[in-house]
């Protein structure tokens, strides 16, 4: 019989502690891979669905909200900007594009937002990316919507189907806009980024809704059209501008003074996306550290676990080791085996881990995008996965110094002796 059979024979004999070892083992490995995977795949995400946007323009409480809620859909902005300061801000500099938004719909749980042809035409969800369509075209008329890739999966809606937008998003849903369907005119390729979650119209027609609530109150009772709308109907969130550049750079030296100029404006937030998703980072960076340190914490928990384990065996086995010795073998080999099964606790728990940590890291990803807009695609780095893998089976090699030490000074004619 070989050492190995042996080893293996000794791990089925005790399978419930080498079960509960290992999978102690597999929580530490997932949890530091789940986060390390998250940590870089989540901050690409941010950086990725902020897009071509060097200022953003809101009425929410601090930049950081305003970038979390305009760009990344996680709640409709709760203070609308006029028509008129729209216009003042885009004629006030000589921008490359000023596109208005506007949210506060949704349908069947994803953000609807309004906006300007230019959002398509010159607006790119991810550097260098413009948008592409999977299938039909951009709205161009009244009352028409073109789906984000996850909301056209999530709705199973086809091309030509009638769909009505509800008031409110998220958990405060209102009513249904019955009056006025809407027809799907497109379905975008994926971006990578929040807006894949989004469901896309214009502005006029979220005026025409919003106006025909309005006249609802006051009495009226006949179907609302753009003839009807007033000033005071024709409200946005946000504004998504962007600054004249040089050809083949991103960046503009007017980036800087022309959002310290915004900034005198009290009725308005001046955020710059890029700005804030460091600022995030540096926010989430020192929570990210503590989940870490957990991680490792974990990790060395679970090395004493497996070496509490086998040296616990050790007064069951003394037998055992003093027979094997008896029938040949040496200290050292003996002192190898229980070194072995170490290893395979550590390596069968950090070959589980790795299968867990990808299990973890899209359920991560699904909850982030559910609940902030955040697509973050959590693919395992393969050098990571082996650094921990091979930390899981040295840390386990370690672990097993002390039992091993153990059985190495088992005397055998102690314990070959008959038990009275």
């Amino acid at each position: 019989m070989n050492d190995l059979r042996v080893v293996l024979i000794s791990l089925r004999a005790r399978f419930l502690s080498t079960t509960i070892t290992s999978g102690s083992v597999a929580v530490a490995v997932a949890l530091l891979l789940t986060m390390l995977s998250l940590r870089s795949a989540g901050f690409e995400a941010f950086q990725r669905g902020s897009g071509t946007t060097h200022l953003l323009v809101s009425a929410d409480s601090s930049p950081l909200v305003a970038v979390l809620n305009g760009v990344f859909y996680a709640n409709a902005p709760s203070n609308p900007i006029s028509w008129q300061k729209y216009n003042e801000i885009r004629s006030g500099f000589p921008y490359d594009w000023a596109i208005p938004t506007q949210q506060g719909d949704s349908f069947r749980g994803f953000p609807v937002c309004a906006t300007a042809p230019e959002f398509f035409t010159k607006f790119q969800p991810a550097k260098g990316e413009p948008w592409q369509l999977q299938q039909g075209r951009f709205p161009e008329k009244n009352f028409e919507i073109c789906l984000g890739s996850d909301a056209a999966d999530g709705t199973n809606l086809k091309l030509g189907q009638l769909v009505h937008l509800t008031h409110g998003a998220g958990s405060e849903h209102g009513h249904e806009h019955a009056e006025y369907p809407f027809t799907v005119v497109g379905i975008l390729q994926p971006t990578g980024s929040a807006h894949d979650r989004a469901v896309f119209t214009d502005l006029e027609s979220s005026w025409i809704l919003h106006a025909h609530d309005r006249r609802e109150r006051e009495g009226i009772e006949t179907l609302t059209t753009a003839a009807d709308l007033t000033e005071g109907d024709r409200k946005i969130t946000g504004i998504l501008l962007r600054l004249p550049t040089r050809v083949g750079s991103d960046g503009s030296a007017a980036i800087q003074q022309q959002f310290d100029a915004l900034r005198r404006d009290t009725s308005i937030v001046v955020a710059q996306p890029a700005q804030q998703i460091d600022r995030l980072r540096g926010i989430v960076g020192n929570v990210d550290g503590i989940f870490i340190a957990l991680g490792v914490a974990v990790f060395i928990s679970s090395g004493i676990s497996i070496m509490l384990a086998l040296y616990n065996s050790m007064s069951e086995r003394r037998r055992q080791i003093a027979v094997l010795r008896a029938i040949g073998l040496s200290r050292g080999r003996v002192q190898g085996m229980v070194i072995a099964e170490a290893c395979f606790i550590g390596l069968a728990g950090g070959v589980t881990g790795i299968a867990l940590s990808v299990i973890g890291g899209f359920a991560a990803a699904e909850a982030l995008k559910s609940r902030i807009g955040l697509v973050v695609h959590p693919d395992l780095d393969p050098r990571s996965a082996a650094i921990v893998l091979a930390g899981a089976v040295i840390l386990a090699a370690l672990a097993s110094v002390l039992p091993a030490v153990v059985a190495y000074r088992t005397s055998v004619a102690d314990n070959l002796r008959p038990s009275a």
